[in-house]
C-alpha cells in the first residue's frame, strides 16, 4: 500500500491568512503569503509574482482576475506615508507562485506538495458520483462544525443550541425547528437530510464562522452568536445575488446514514464481482 503524503508546509497557516471580500470570494495578500513561502525580501518575491503571472497568462487566464492590485499606503514615521505594492491573490495565484518559486527552499517544495495534493483531491471528487459527494461533504460539514464548536467554546459559548440557530437563522432566514418543519423532516438532523447544494452552503457558513471568531478575537456567547448569523446572511445574499436557489426551498434527501449503509452495500457488490468463482 502506498503511504499517505502528509502536507508539511504552510498549509495551515496558508488557509488561516484566506480573507473574504465582499462579494464572498476568497483571496490572500501577498504580502502575508510571502514569508510562508520562505521570502523575507518583497523585492525577491516580486520576481516569483511575475514569473506566476506570465504562467497565468500562458494558461489563458486573465491576469487581473487572479492577481488584483492592492497597493495600500503605510506610515513611515513622522506623519509620513509611503505606497508599497501588494496584491490580491486568487487560490489559483497562489498555486502558480508556489510553482514558480525557488524550490531549494523547503517551504516552497512543501507548497507544491500541498497544492499538487489539493488538485488530486479536486480531481477525485470530480471523479465520485452526486451520492459519493454528498457523503464526503456531509462529512467535511461534520468536521467542520466540531471545530467551530471547539472554538465557540473558547470564545465563551455555552448554549450550544442557540449558537446553531443562530447561523441556521442567517443563513436559511428561520430556525433549526422551522427548517424541519418545512421540509417536513422529522426530528431528523437538517444536515443529514441535505443534498451537495445546500451542505455545501452549510460548510461555508461554518468554515467563515469558526475563522472569523478566531481572526477577530470574538469573546462571549451573544458576540459569538451574532457573528455566526451575520456570516450565514453574507452567505445567503450571496446566493440571492448569484441566483441560487434558496436553502430552505431545497428538497430534502434520503436520510444519509440510509445513503451510507447503500453505498457500502454497492461497494461490497462490486468486490465479490472480481472475486474468482
Amino acid at each position: 500500500m502506498e503511504k499517505e503524503i502528509i502536507p508539511v508546509g504552510p498549509h495551515k497557516n496558508f488557509e488561516q491568512i484566506k480573507k473574504i471580500d465582499e462579494n464572498g470570494i476568497e483571496y490572500w495578500e501577498a504580502r502575508e503569503l510571502m514569508p510562508l513561502l520562505g521570502y523575507k525580501e518583497w523585492r525577491k518575491f516580486e520576481g516569483v509574482i511575475k514569473k506566476a503571472k506570465d504562467s497565468c497568462q500562458n494558461s489563458g487566464q486573465v491576469i487581473h482576475n487572479h492577481f488584483g492590485d492592492a497597493a495600500k499606503m503605510v506610515s513611515i514615521g513622522s506623519g509620513a506615508t509611503t505606497r508599497i505594492p501588494d496584491y490580491k491573490l486568487s487560490r489559483y495565484a497562489c498555486y502558480l507562485i508556489a510553482q514558480n518559486g525557488d524550490p531549494r527552499k523547503q517551504e516552497i517544495a512543501n507548497a507544491q506538495t500541498y497544492f499538487a495534493i489539493q488538485a488530486r483531491k479536486q480531481e477525485l471528487f470530480q471523479q465520485m458520483t452526486l451520492e459519493q459527494k454528498r457523503i464526503f461533504i456531509r462529512g467535511e460539514v461534520t468536521a467542520g462544525n466540531k471545530k467551530l464548536f471547539e472554538t465557540a467554546c473558547k470564545a465563551g459559548v455555552s448554549n450550544f443550541g442557540k449558537f446553531n440557530n443562530y447561523g441556521y437563522l442567517g443563513l436559511y432566514g428561520m430556525t433549526k425547528e422551522e427548517i424541519q418543519s418545512i421540509k417536513d423532516i422529522g426530528k431528523d438532523d437538517v444536515l443529514d437530510r441535505a443534498g451537495t447544494t445546500e451542505l455545501a452552503a452549510n460548510l461555508f457558513r461554518i468554515t467563515q464562522t469558526d475563522e472569523k471568531i478566531r481572526k477577530d478575537n470574538i469573546r462571549g456567547e451573544d458576540n459569538a452568536s451574532d457573528c455566526h448569523y451575520h456570516v450565514g446572511r453574507k452567505v445567503r445574499i450571496a446566493i440571492e445575488q448569484i441566483g441560487g436557489t434558496m436553502p430552505e426551498a431545497l428538497p430534502p434527501e434520503k436520510h444519509i446514514k440510509e445513503l451510507k449503509k447503500e453505498q457500502r452495500k454497492l461497494l461490497k457488490g462490486k468486490s465479490s464481482k472480481k472475486l474468482p468463482s
